[in-house]
């Protein structure tokens, strides 16, 4: 199970526990149950419930109290607000492997605003309306409070309730160079050169509507972009976007033009800008996902999950103890061959995913060897360590996209990979110089 499926997990548990208990304490326990115990999953998920369900005794009353947005302390577990909804759209989610539509967005009152997410499609906002968030739970990300609607919410709309909203004063724009951006970002202005562009069909609340997307580079690195109308953009145009907003998916930013935001031809000179990879560090990256990165190392460790490994054929994902997290037990499995690896660049380490066709190349080991080693031994890991002493300390470069978790860090999942010659004497000698060079 990766870090997305166990923080989806964990989501789903907190909205089915009405928000009694923080997603965080779920997920050390999902952790806990998963990986030191070695429960499945719907084990794990029926013990927490149980755990967490049971009556306790508690001085927090039963009933919601009603608070202005201002006065939200972020640990709320039962709390009215009536608020206007100043932005709102539709989110597709992946909870078990199924898809989950839930509604999020910003919501003001006469005191400030805040975001807000509810946890099903089954209430419809609109724009420009008020609403009451009753029974409602909160939490605070990034140190800003949100609102939650679980299953014990609900939505009603404030008849006959007119709230002028308090001016909101969000940070200016930063103007950054594109490999700057990191997920943390509100909005940003960026120039760049739009490498591709091309549209797609979107249902939002039962209507047909079309997305313009593709991806804008500048000389530190790309980004995808997305608007919901035609601002005339062509490939190999340069342009400045300003008042961008950033949103991101598995840390990995994504550039949002507004309605706010204002896109004009430039003049920079970007001619020499490809639509290749931008060869990076992993301190550089070690804060943000991205596209298309490019990391050159070496490989230090070769981790547990490497050599031969079974997928279920459905959606791919290995099984564990011959399970797939989604359809379960497994008859017919599909055999594969992979590298976990650690890559160090000298500025910080990343976890490396490497996948068969580059494995076999870099192991000097076989799909096929691996499976033969494991019927003549018995032990689907037979051939693991073989592999392991042939790729460690080698040198390569890899490109894929990077992502990021707060827990286990940034992983690359690698698209391609090289082998890069290394002078061991050369290599020998320069690192006895700069330890040489640390002692005087």
């Amino acid at each position: 199970m990766n870090a997305e499926e166990l923080n989806a997990q964990a989501q789903d548990l907190a909205d089915r526990l009405e928000g009694k208990v923080p997603v965080e304490t779920i997920r050390t326990e999902l952790e806990k149950y998963i990986f030191q115990y070695g429960i499945a999953i719907e084990a794990a998920r029926s013990g927490i419930i149980k755990k967490y369900s049971a009556p306790r005794a508690s001085s927090v009353s039963s009933t919601a109290v009603t608070k202005k947005i201002a006065d939200l302390q972020g640990d709320e577990m039962m709390v009215n607000v009536t608020a206007k909804i100043v932005f709102v759209e539709k989110k597709e989610i992946n909870v078990k492997g199924v898809p989950k539509t839930i509604v999020s967005g910003i919501a003001g009152d006469e005191t400030g605003t805040t975001s807000f997410t509810i946890w099903s499609d089954e209430w419809s906002l609109e724009k420009g309306s008020v609403y009451v968030f009753n029974r409602a739970y909160t939490r605070r990300f990034r140190d800003q409070v949100q609102i939650h609607i679980g299953t014990r919410g609900s939505i009603t709309p404030a008849e006959g309730v007119e709230i002028e909203v308090a001016g909101r004063a969000p940070s200016p724009a930063k103007t950054m160079n594109i490999g700057e951006i990191t997920d943390k970002e509100n909005s940003v202005t960026v120039t760049g050169k739009i490498l591709d562009i091309s549209t797609r069909n979107v249902n939002v609340k039962g209507e047909d509507r079309t997305v313009w997307g593709g991806m804008i580079a500048d000389s530190t690195g790309k980004i995808q972009f997305s608007a919901w109308e035609d601002l005339g953009l062509t490939a190999g145009s340069v342009v400045t976007i300003e008042n961008a907003y950033i949103r991101s998916w598995k840390g990995i930013p994504q550039l949002n033009i507004g309605n706010n935001s204002k896109v004009s031809a430039s003049n920079a000179q970007m001619d020499d800008i490809k639509a290749g990879s931008a060869m990076r560090t992993v301190e550089e990256i070690s804060r943000t996902g991205g596209i298309d990165i490019c990391l050159s190392g070496i490989i230090v460790d070769v981790k547990t999950g490497s050599g031969l490994i079974k997928r279920c054929p459905e959606c791919k994902r290995s099984l564990m103890n011959g399970s797939c997290s989604v359809h379960g037990p497994i008859a017919n499995p599909v055999s594969d061959l992979r590298l976990k690896t650690t890559l160090d660049d000298g500025t910080g380490a990343i976890s490396v995913i490497i996948g068969r066709k580059d494995t076999e190349m870099l192991s000097g080991v076989t799909l096929e060897e691996a499976e033969n080693a494991a019927k003549e031994f018995g032990d689907p890991s037979a051939i693991s360590n073989r592999m392991a002493a042939n790729v460690i300390l080698k040198r390569v470069t890899v490109t894929g996209n990077v992502i990021t978790d707060e827990k286990f860090g940034p992983q690359m999942s690698a698209r391609t990979l090289e082998e890069v010659a290394t002078d061991i004497e050369a290599e020998a000698e320069r690192l006895y110089k700069q330890v040489e060079e640390g002692m005087m």
